[in-house]
């Protein structure tokens, strides 16, 4: 790294800056609009002014999002060029740290409470007497020996010192921008009183940092003894009560009683399970997983721009009464964007039962109560409100769900008519390309002629020059923008860990839709950003 080469990376941020104040000054209204201070919270729920508005709803737009991931590439770029090794090594290595604190704080409702404390912050005195008054009932106490003031200033002075909250005095802390967007909006009371529904009505930001940093925190630990078999013994949790190492296969064919388990992914050799994610999921004592794993999904929407699957598809040109049928799609969160923008669409939601069982309703439908969504279920389940804003939805028949696993033949619709669109979203990157293939056979078994299939999946850059690189060769910066775009790969090695799949190259994807029967037309995408809704037809 030459000091010619520092000083293009340096000219790099200064030029994306540039072109911020300039988007920035262009969306002024009645006053100039400045950058956020990251000292400032903004919490989602909360009132704001236009100015506040407007300056966090350009997050989203995709001008805004391509300078920003410049200036950040190039700070990457920088600090590996200029830090020392040792250093950098360390903040690699020990970022499961971060994670764990990151976890913490999210468990702990430390956003929540710091929220209702204000800008002055709160002495870790009180928020760990806030920690543990927050504490369900039915759980056991945290131990005072263990969870002490003094211990949680530490970990919390780590996420200070990462920019994930402010210390705003010794030992007092308040949050931040950045702490700000894991706050669930729940009152402190709400939380007290109802635990179990601290993530339901949210953006689900809150519920993905549980889910990563609970389960898939765990399971990538086990990566290098899920490559390397013999690096197992002694390093697992759960050879103290005979588990990996000892572990039987599970079938009563005597033949291989005994024989040695292959583990699937680092997922099961965390978990000690040969069940597969969803099934081990699915289990009674895994309830609350569960269902902050649907609300997680609802998260996922932060790697688009807002309502991006608006402008991932032209559903202006579909016919009236076209039917989009969301594969896997949960609850139905992004399917249910499409559906209140294009009244001419109606949407069916397919799932697992279980599944199925936290699919929305309208307003009037009480949490517990049984009740029959629609002729296309035919089992009766139990309802999450979405609340009375889509109330019309579910009332007309206009969003339906029904039970159906990826792998079981596609069962036609009442009317009989083909979909006019699959939309399978962070699907195929939770399995492996046999099982990809698969699904997507039989989604193109059920399809018409006119039938599309949107995939909604990030679509993965080499870190080399390519033709899908998104700088040019003449860039300081890496061709698919370095650590401004590290959340795709952290997310690829993420699926390898819980399914042994992964995010897919454009050429991976244009491989397996191909091989299924399908053809892809068109690959929509902000500039620089991995998200793609990839629309493919049959051939």
């Amino acid at each position: 790294m030459s000091f010619a080469a520092l000083r293009a990376l340096h000219a790099s941020i200064g030029s994306a800056i540039d072109d911020l104040e300039r988007i920035y000054k262009d969306r002024s209204q009645s006053e100039a609009l400045d950058f956020p201070r990251l000292d400032d919270p903004y919490y989602a729920t909360a009132s704001h002014t236009p100015a506040e508005e407007l300056a966090h709803s350009l997050n989203d737009d995709p001008a805004v999002s391509l300078a920003s991931k410049k200036i950040v590439a190039a700070c990457g770029h920088l600090a590996a060029s200029v830090n020392k090794p040792w250093y950098g090594l360390m903040e690699a290595i020990q970022a499961g740290q971060l994670s764990a604190a990151l976890r913490f704080l999210e468990a702990a409702h430390i956003v929540e409470i710091l929220r209702e404390a204000g800008p002055q912050g709160l002495h870790v005195k009180d928020i760990h007497r806030s920690v543990i008054e927050l504490r369900p009932k039915t759980a056991p106490a945290p131990d005072p020996d263990t969870f002490t003031p003094a211990r949680l200033g530490h970990v919390l002075r780590l996420l200070a010192t990462s920019h994930w909250l402010k210390e705003v005095g010794p030992d007092v802390f308040a949050n931040n921008r950045r702490s700000s967007y894991i706050d669930t909006g729940k009152t402190l009371e709400q939380l007290r009183a109802q635990p179990d529904k601290k993530y339901l009505n949210t953006d689900g930001v809150a519920a993905f940092v549980g889910l990563t940093g609970d389960e898939a925190f765990k399971f990538m630990a086990y990566m290098t003894e899920w490559f390397l078999p013999d690096t197992r013994t002694g390093s697992l949790v759960l050879d103290a009560k005979g588990g990996f190492d000892s572990a039987k296969s599970g079938t009563s064919d005597a033949a291989n009683d005994g024989a040695p388990v292959k583990y699937v992914c680092p997922f099961n050799l965390a978990f000690d399970t040969q069940l597969n994610f969803f099934p081990w999921l699915e289990l009674p004592e895994n309830r609350g997983r569960l269902e902050r794993f649907g609300h997680a999904m609802t998260g996922t929407r932060q790697w688009e721009t807002k309502e991006g699957i608006l402008f991932g598809f032209p559903w202006s040109e579909l016919p009236p009464d076209s039917v989009l049928v969301d594969v896997g799609g949960g609850i139905g969160s992004t399917s249910l964007t499409v559906a209140v923008a294009h009244p001419h669409v109606n949407v069916v939601v397919e799932d697992r039962p279980q599944v199925v069982e936290l699919a929305p309703s309208a307003s009037r439908y009480t949490f517990r109560e049984p009740v029959a969504l629609s002729h296309e279920t035919d089992s009766p389940i139990v309802l999450q409100s979405w609340g009375p804003k889509y109330a019309s939805l579910f009332d007309t028949g206009r969003m339906t769900f029904r039970v159906r696993d990826l792998f079981e033949s596609w069962k036609p619709l009442a009317s009989g008519k083909a979909p006019d669109v699959f939309l399978i979203r962070l699907v195929l990157h939770d399995w492996m390309d046999p099982d990809s293939l698969n699904i997507l056979r039989i989604l193109r078994s059920a399809a018409g002629p006119n039938t599309k299939l949107l995939i909604g999946d990030m679509l993965l850059p080499f870190a080399c020059d390519s033709e899908d690189a998104f700088v040019k060769e003449d860039s300081p910066l890496l061709p698919n923008l370095g650590v401004a775009n590290i959340h795709g790969y952290l997310i690829d090695v993420m699926m390898m860990g819980m399914f042994g799949a992964k995010e897919r190259t454009v050429a991976e994807m244009t491989e397996l839709t191909r091989a299924a029967g399908w053809k892809i037309t068109d690959i929509r995408r902000s500039p620089g950003s991995l998200w793609a809704y990839t629309t493919a037809v049959p051939i």
